[in-house]
């Protein structure tokens, strides 16, 4: 699983928005990301984050705090 993938899915299984701490916290203790094969894992997260952002997948709701595009 991608970083990219492993954001997406820890935030379609909250609830409610995220801090990327929580999605990287949550990212890693579901075996997601595997911090022995994912170089700079707090940076790959921010990346992935910010990238998805720009492509409309996920919203800001505060500063450091995201939560999947609701559609419709």
């Amino acid at each position: 699983m991608s970083v990219r993938e492993a954001v997406l899915a820890v935030l379609a299984d909250s609830e409610e928005p995220l801090h990327w701490t929580a999605v990287l916290d949550r990212a890693l203790r579901s075996g997601r990301i595997d911090p022995f094969t994912t170089p700079d894992v707090r940076g790959e997260v921010l990346r992935a984050l910010r990238a998805l952002v720009r492509e409309g997948e996920l919203v800001v709701e505060s500063k450091g705090v995201y939560r999947l595009r609701r559609s419709g």
